[in-house]
């Protein structure tokens, strides 16, 4: 049997060498095609080096160096882009491919009556599949990787005039300088609209506001108000396109209202993406502590924090709004809601009290893609939410009631914007002034 063996594998070790042996070559095959330019199957031209195209963009200077910017960018490490993805209405200004999807398609703001259910719709929204994606680079370079050179960074993804949706388009921010640079971040950085929720759903006529400041606008006892007040009554928190462009406001007469040189003068960029100072600056899009975008020739010398121009704008319109908050009041109590949690509360430093811009209404449900709900709400709530229990319900019963005049509202409206605009009138003094100032004076 051993021996069997032997001979078995000795078979198989020479099969293995029979198989493997190299036989003679075939005979050759036919010629190639002829190149491009060539003859007799010669090469045709060579082709751009792609290497030497790709360290245009793809160098230490360049692209590494902004990719490692934008890792300071709330853009880039903020939740929003999860949080908002398969919202066909939230998604375009906080997912890539929503936003990308908005701006190729040119979809309008405006609000279009259903005549099915009598109510108006705003038009301004993306389909499912295209409600997702977070902020990247082609977010705003829609020309990356098509020529494969440095020009590829530029045309920006939007730089059109914006249609603003808290008019359902019946106004449009043109800021034409730097080639309208400022609308690529204006285009998401703008109010959402105040929409008739308790009425046909269109949005709030401010217009009707400024002409009768002493109408009631919203009475509890009432079944005709526009709309009813709760604690997350806002235009939301990208104010500072309007108030950058001298728009947007509700304009109750006064002062007149004028814009700074900002609004014809300078871009967004200009400041946000002046060269780095610290963690400020370039694609971190944030301008705080950072000072290069304005100390440039034909703009300021000397600015800083402790600079008269810097503090003395942010002083008198951080009082301007102290003394708006003051006469908000509706029985002695604040229609403004006070939070000292700066967690919570972004702008809890740009006012004494530490105003966040909602109000002070009941609100004891805790979101937990917000975290923003209000069990110390002083005011009833009109809108009482099925999800609350019973016992939330006969407490938010027992609750005085709110009753808003128009020039109320008209200035609750003015307040968010200011405030939530940060800069305390940086980015438009004169304007912030005349919203603020011509507020107070509507107010007993």
């Amino acid at each position: 049997m051993k021996k069997l063996l032997f001979i078995l594998a000795i078979g198989a070790g020479l099969l293995i060498t029979a198989c493997t042996k190299e036989g003679p070559l075939g005979p050759q095959g036919p010629a190639g095609k002829d190149g491009t330019n060539g003859t007799n199957g010669t090469n045709g031209t060579d082709g751009v080096d792609a290497n030497a195209n790709c360290v245009q963009c793809h160098a230490q200077d360049v692209v590494e160096f902004a990719a490692t910017q934008y890792q300071l960018s709330k853009h880039e490490y903020g939740e929003a882009a999860f949080e908002e993805a398969g919202s066909t209405t939230c998604s375009p200004c906080h997912c890539s491919e929503a936003f990308k999807h908005v701006c190729e398609n040119n979809t309008p703001s405006t609000f279009t009556l259903n005549t099915t259910t009598n109510k108006y719709v705003n038009d301004y929204f993306v389909p499912a599949n295209a409600a997702f994606g977070e902020i990247t680079c082609s977010t705003c370079h829609s020309a990356l990787h098509t020529s494969y050179t440095i020009a590829d960074l530029k045309p920006y993804t939007w730089t059109a005039p914006v249609s603003m949706s808290m008019w359902g388009g019946a106004k449009t921010i043109n800021l034409a300088q730097k080639d309208g640079e400022s609308h690529l971040c204006i285009k998401c950085h703008q109010p959402r609209p105040f929409t008739n929720g308790a009425g046909n759903g269109n949005v709030l006529d401010y217009n009707a506001l400024v002409s009768n400041p002493t109408a009631l606008f919203y009475d509890p006892n009432s079944t005709t108000n526009p709309l009813r007040p709760g604690y997350r009554t806002h235009p939301h928190y990208g104010t500072v396109g309007a108030i950058f462009a001298g728009m947007g406001g509700v304009e109750f007469p006064g002062l007149a209202y004028t814009n700074s040189a900002h609004a014809t003068a300078v871009s967004c960029q200009d400041c946000h993406m002046a060269p780095m100072t610290g963690r400020a600056g370039g694609h971190t899009f944030t301008a705080k502590g950072n000072f290069n975008g304005c100390n440039v020739d034909g703009c300021h010398t000397g600015m800083g924090t402790a600079s008269a121009t810097w503090t003395g704008t942010r002083d008198e319109i951080k009082g301007l709004l102290d003394d708006l908050a003051e006469k908000l009041v509706y029985n002695g109590i604040d229609v403004l809601n006070r939070d000292p949690d700066t967690d919570h509360n972004l702008w809890a430093s740009l006012t004494s009290n530490k105003y966040d811009g909602y109000l002070n209404i009941y609100d004891p449900i805790n979101n937990p893609d917000f975290a923003a709900n209000n069990p110390s709400g002083t005011f009833q709530n009109p809108s009482p939410s099925n999800a609350w229990s019973a016992d939330q319900k006969a407490f938010n019963l027992t609750l005085p009631k709110i009753t808003l005049t128009n020039a109320q509202m008209g200035s609750i409206i003015n307040f968010q914007l200011c405030l939530r605009e940060f800069s305390l009138g940086i980015h438009n003094y004169a304007y912030s002034k005349a919203l603020l100032t011509n507020s107070i004076a509507q107010l007993p």
